[in-house]
């Protein structure tokens, strides 16, 4: 075998996940580990080169064949020191990881967090396989994004470019304050989070729904009952749509994307959600620039950082 390999890295507070991938971005080989984050930053780093070693030296592929490594991590990054900035999670603080592995593997390495390379894991290998200008959601706890800008990652000047859960749609007399410390951003509304809220407050204001007989109320819940009918948890639903297509239709005016994805546990909704995404987007953004623009699910799911991360290497 004469092919390079890549191997990609999805660095998390419980476990550190790596994945062998090819020059297309096909995933071939995956292996999980503990983080040990109690163990301090040494360990896990630690770890990382393990799980790396361990992955290759259990492949058919030989460590010649190994071009590189990349990593995603929840936290802020400055890609282009190679620093670990922030990751509360794993608590890493000003972390040069790129030089402390690439010493370690004598391998090349870069790192970038965790929604980045997502987006570019479904732009190289998955829903955007083959389109150069896409916008990627991730609605999980929060809204994470990430931009890929003729095929590549687009960094902004000081790498924080894609932060779209904190893009404000929301109107001041609706908006609450969200974590960032902003008001009336889109994480506020169509994350599970603030889905999860919305229904908190409608049962606590005693409006007709059967969430109300739910004891521990997730987005899943809502999405049921809208589905089967529940007008509140209808509207509640259509209200996160509603903003995240307002919020699309901004992005839209800006980058003037071929393709939206939206990944993450929420997008799990399906139809529900997306075809009211669609229609609002459909509704605010001026015809030229949603003409042959495509609205579709994340199709990588936990994978889309083990891939992402392995594409740094060549498409960043």
């Amino acid at each position: 075998m004469s092919e390079k390999i890549y191997v990609g890295v999805d660095l998390g507070g419980t476990a550190i996940k790596v994945g062998i991938c090819d020059e297309h971005g096909q995933l071939m080989h995956t292996y999980e580990g503990p983080t040990e984050v109690d163990k301090g930053v040494d360990m896990v780093i630690a770890n990382i080169e393990k799980y790396v070693r361990h992955i290759v030296v259990e492949s058919p592929y030989s460590w010649e064949q190994l071009a590189g490594v990349g990593a995603g991590v929840a936290g802020f990054t400055n890609v282009r020191e190679g620093i670990i900035v922030l990751a509360p999670n794993i608590g890493f603080r000003n972390v040069a990881i790129r030089s402390i592995l690439e010493e370690r593997l004598g391998k090349p390495v870069k790192i970038d967090n965790d929604a980045n390379v997502a987006a570019l894991g479904e732009a190289w290998a998955g829903a955007g396989k083959g389109v150069d200008n896409c916008v990627c959601y991730t609605l999980g706890t929060g809204v994470g994004g990430g931009l890929i800008l003729n095929g590549k990652i687009y960094q902004g000047f000081s790498g924080m470019a894609g932060e779209l859960g904190h893009v404000s749609v929301v109107p001041d007399l609706e908006a609450i304050q969200c974590g960032c410390g902003k008001m009336g951003c889109v994480e506020t509304v169509s994350s599970a989070t603030g889905i999860i809220r919305m229904a908190k407050d409608a049962v606590e204001r005693g409006d007709h729904t059967s969430l109300a007989l739910v004891d521990k109320i997730a987005a899943k819940e809502v999405f049921d009952a809208a589905k089967a009918g529940d007008e509140v948890a209808l509207r509640i639903v259509n209200r996160a749509a509603f903003y995240l297509g307002k919020s699309m239709a901004a992005v839209a005016a800006v980058i003037n994307p071929e393709m939206f994805i939206i990944g993450g546990g929420v997008s799990k909704a399906g139809n529900i959600l997306f075809d009211e995404v669609r229609t609002v987007f459909a509704k605010l953004t001026p015809e030229p620039l949603q003409e042959g623009v495509k609205i579709l699910e994340a199709t990588l799911g936990n994978n889309a950082g083990i891939v992402g991360a392995a594409g740094l290497l060549l498409r960043s």
